[in-house]
């Protein structure tokens, strides 16, 4: 589990805590609850689409051009709306 530092008003943190103990439970998990409420909220509405990377058919590797270590490189041909299995 990750640890998140975040920056809330003083008075509203002790009020959130006396909340949380008074429902038995704690500001962690309370907080832990709303993210991931605030998560699923995005999530039905906005299917996710995860994009391919161009795969040279003769080789089965990426294609040639493609930097593996470059982040830039990745997503240039993942948005090149070019279907490169074509090219080769």
């Amino acid at each position: 589990m990750a640890n998140l530092t975040i920056s809330v008003d003083e008075n509203l943190v002790k009020q959130a805590r006396i909340k949380a103990i008074q429902e038995g439970t704690s500001l962690s998990a309370k907080v832990r609850e709303m993210l991931s409420s605030y998560v699923r909220q995005d999530t039905a509405s906005t299917p996710v689409v995860i994009p391919t990377l161009p795969v040279s058919s003769a080789r089965g590797g990426l294609q040639p051009g493609v930097d593996l270590s470059s982040n830039r490189s990745l997503y240039d041909a993942m948005d090149s709306g070019v279907d490169l299995l074509k090219l080769s």
